[in-house]
């Protein structure tokens, strides 16, 4: 009797079967998330913290792919506490601050306007579907799948699809906007940048700068996303209530980094020489000029993870285009890796959608409303 082989992947149901084999303790608490959820739908109290805590985790474990997955990346040789302990002190000055400035709302005003109005209601009772979302992007990142964080999570709270389509043009205009920057940088600086990065070794200057760059793109991230998370608890949070959310994040970021980001970090790791410390510096600082661009023009809140596949999506064609050695070969590889990755974000889009759909039903009527059901 011939054994099964894991490494035959010429027929698909082998491949979903290798997969639950291999993710059976993470299939196991997946199960038991839904089971809870359903058992807390009814206990507004147990239920916000259970979202919440679903959140967090999902929430960075997706996210490390664009605000500190290049940082990871070119720093695999430190050690993981190190990287957190000046990552997580960064979220929390940040956080502090908010949540002083703003009486209460750790969001910067993402979630509550300045008239004390909100696009997403804290709910008095929570739906199933709210409680569950984060589970779905848990699934996804897994599959190592960058889907977008922002559109799965703050679907599930909008009090109409104004709320979602807001946030979908802005993230559109995001993508194209990073893709263009990207590309412009890396296509009409090449040459300039593989001759001086040609060397594998660097100046110690560019360390600094690098922690500098993403210490500041961090700290952007937060103020623009932290709404991801704090969207399942009170828009103004008391102490008490700031503290758990605080060290709970905290004590995920040292998760994260202990297992150095985790299945999604090859989305990072696949890309041209980001491992160099240059060019996670270079592709940073695009990140964060756009993520400060984009935070000061708008509340409404974005696409992050969108953006970040603009910047890694222009920088990819553009070294495709700019090499005059292997060029055809790359710029298919290239083409693909672009396609896989915004097909995927288009998934979680859809079913960021749908779960939307369930959870609201002003939502759903007016998609099918929209679709000429209604």
């Amino acid at each position: 009797m011939s054994k099964f082989k894991r490494s035959d992947r010429s027929r698909p149901y082998l491949n979903v079967l290798d997969f639950m084999i291999q993710e059976k303790a993470f299939l196991a608490l997946i199960i038991i998330g839904i089971v809870l959820a359903g058992i807390f739908t009814g206990n507004s109290q147990a239920a916000m913290w259970l979202g919440f805590f679903f959140a967090a985790y999902a929430t960075v474990s997706n996210d490390s792919i664009q605000s500190l997955g290049t940082f990871i990346e070119s720093n695999k040789t430190r050690r993981w506490w190190v990287l957190w302990l000046y990552i997580g002190g960064i979220f929390l000055a940040t956080v502090i601050f908010s949540w002083v400035y703003f009486d209460g709302d750790v969001t910067f005003q993402r979630l509550l306007k300045p008239d004390g109005t909100t696009k997403y209601p804290h709910p008095e009772n929570f739906s199933f579907f709210q409680i569950i979302a984060p589970l779905v992007l848990l699934i996804l990142t897994r599959l190592r799948m960058p889907v977008s964080t922002t559109f799965l999570i703050l679907s599930v709270f909008s009090a109409d699809t104004s709320g979602i389509t807001s946030v979908v043009i802005k993230s559109l205009s995001g993508y194209a906007m990073a893709f263009i920057l990207s590309f412009a940088v890396w296509y009409f600086s090449y040459n300039l940048i593989k001759k001086f990065f040609k060397s594998r070794k660097f100046h110690q200057g560019w360390s600094v700068l690098q922690w500098v760059v993403s210490g500041s793109l961090w700290a952007v991230w937060v103020m623009q996303d932290g709404a991801n998370i704090a969207v399942y608890l009170p828009r103004q949070q008391t102490l008490t209530q700031f503290i758990i959310f605080a060290t709970t994040i905290f004590a995920g970021l040292g998760l994260l980094f202990y297992l150095r980001g985790d299945k999604i970090q090859k989305v990072v790791s696949e890309k041209s020489r980001i491992s160099d410390i240059r060019a996670a510096t270079l592709v940073d600082l695009t990140y964060v000029i756009l993520l400060i661009y984009k935070l000061f023009i708008s509340t409404v809140p974005m696409s992050t993870t969108w953006l970040f596949l603009g910047i890694i999506g222009g920088r990819e064609i553009a070294i495709s285009l700019a090499r005059t050695k292997k060029g055809k070969k790359h710029r298919k590889k290239a083409g693909r890796m672009i396609f896989k990755d915004f097909s995927y974000a288009a998934i979680g889009l859809i079913i960021s959608v749908a779960l939307a759909a369930a959870a609201n039903p002003s939502i759903r009527e007016a998609l099918l409303e929209a679709m000429g059901l209604g």
